[in-house]
């Protein structure tokens, strides 16, 4: 185990990309542009993780919550998410990147649930960066459905109420299997965390960017990975010593 306060790499990083719609704005560009713009930092974020050494790497890409936007923008966003998925598969899967998503597919169009289907099969044994999206997710949603999960668990005698710990919650919960995140990056200025990896992020570093999402790149995600170093983690105990 990593002594408490070393200035380590984190092994996880989450990412809530905000700004796109304000970016658009200011540059007088509809909000669609500022998405599109949106996947070229996807890009950048992705080979600057693998450079830096991060080997998960999960983005908050559609919310729960964003089902409230317009109709038009969200036919925008899944069409992004078509194209991204079909244009990029290929050279992720060459570049050794595992493709995960996380979240609620029942509400995603099925064309859509048969591509990430597809890219989770295809780019199962990669093992140079597990990249997770985050679609159609909600932090409390995904607790409510580990709780109910359990309880079937029990109420099938699979399980036994006792024996539901930390661990065995954890389990249960779209990011079974996979650490917790180190780190967590707000990009666009706003200090919030919108409902995103509530449970798993109990001892994450939160580090919150003025730099709106189309601008983020390497230089962004190494200064906040040495904004991470800086810090001493303590999961409760005391300080470390100097």
């Amino acid at each position: 185990m990593t002594e408490i306060g070393a200035p380590i790499v984190p092994l996880h990083v989450a990412i809530i990309m905000d700004g796109n719609g304000r970016w658009a704005k200011s540059r007088g560009l509809p909000r669609p542009l500022g998405h599109r713009a949106g996947i070229e930092a996807v890009r950048r974020t992705i080979t600057a993780s693998v450079d830096q050494g991060v080997g998960y790497l999960t983005l908050y890409s559609f919310s729960s919550e964003n089902w409230r936007r317009p109709d038009t923008e969200i036919g925008e966003l899944m069409g992004l998410l078509r194209f991204y998925l079909r244009s990029e598969l290929a050279n992720l899967h060459k570049e050794q990147v595992r493709v995960r998503v996380i979240g609620e597919r029942k509400k995603l169009p099925v064309d859509i649930v048969e591509l990430i289907d597809h890219a989770e099969e295809l780019t199962h044994e990669n093992k140079k960066l597990t990249l997770t999206l985050a679609l159609n997710y909600g932090g409390r949603q995904e607790i409510t459905a580990a709780a109910h999960g359990l309880a079937k668990a029990v109420e099938r005698g699979q399980l036994k109420a006792d024996a539901i710990d930390e661990h065995v919650f954890q389990s249960f919960l779209f990011t079974g299997g996979m650490p917790d995140p180190d780190l967590v990056i707000r990009t666009s200025g706003e200090k919030r965390i919108s409902n995103f990896l509530l449970w798993q992020s109990a001892y994450a570093e939160y580090v919150f960017m003025d730099v709106l999402w189309p601008d983020f790149g390497g230089d962004h995600l190494a200064q906040a990975i040495a904004e991470f170093k800086s810090r001493d983690r303590r999961y409760g105990a005391t300080a470390s010593k100097s």
